[in-house]
């Protein structure tokens, strides 16, 4: 992948342009990974994530956020990893907390995505923040990212928003989401088979936090995902 340093715990930063998802998540820092540890349905979609992998596997962490539990759980068993964060913080604590994976600090929205390029792809709750044009373009331009048969897990807080002002852990931002059935269909659409669905409600270990509904997807890579 061009301008990628392939070095376990290399960081790439890609110029000066900063969306507003990095400064939300700049604010947040370390705080994320502890009110968002407790999420049993995040480890279990990883568990299945790894039973599904061939040993050595290459996988893409979009929103990687501090690096655990995804990058650290899928570095420890032996895949080569590559997480994908907008916020510089984020990717630094990262890059410090899982040196067996390589992180870089870019928009995955500019990034060059080669076809068949990656085995799996992980995708937990980095779209919010997203139109519903670009989360509907990113999941067609990941899904031809992954090699026919690989595997994708998509996770998101299933609601029907739009461009709605919410305060997400102190830390004002706008949310835009799909509800469950548009999301999957949307799944579909790029291509991608829905083998699983698992809907469940989470509260963050944060004073400010109320329940969220999460949705995952269990989704396998099609012969020929939609161009």
């Amino acid at each position: 992948m061009p301008g990628t340093t392939r070095e376990r715990g290399s960081i790439v930063t890609d110029g000066d342009h900063r969306p507003h998802a990095a400064t939300v998540f700049d604010a947040i820092g370390e705080a994320y990974e502890k009110a968002f540890a407790g999420s049993r349905a995040h480890r279990a979609s990883l568990e299945w994530l790894l039973g599904q992998l061939k040993p050595g596997s290459r996988v893409l962490d979009v929103g990687s956020g501090t690096g655990r539990p995804t990058a650290q759980m899928l570095a420890d068993a032996g895949h080569d990893v590559l997480g994908v964060d907008v916020s510089p913080v984020m990717v630094d604590l990262a890059a410090r907390q899982v040196p067996g994976a390589a992180f870089r600090c870019a928009d995955i929205r500019e990034m060059s995505l080669p076809d068949r390029s990656f085995d799996a792809v992980c995708v937990y709750f980095s779209l919010l923040q997203l139109s519903r044009a670009e989360q509907s373009v990113l999941i067609g331009r990941l899904a031809r990212a992954v090699r026919p048969g690989g595997r994708l897990v998509l996770a998101t807080v299933p609601l029907d928003v739009e461009d709605v002002e919410a305060v997400f852990m102190g830390q004002p931002v706008r949310v835009t989401s799909f509800g469950a059935g548009e999301f999957a269909a949307m799944a579909g659409a790029a291509g991608l088979t829905v083998l699983r669905q698992e809907r469940t409600v989470f509260t963050p270990a944060h004073p400010e936090a109320i329940p969220e509904p999460h949705l995952f997807l269990y989704c396998r890579r099609d012969e020929a995902p939609v161009p």
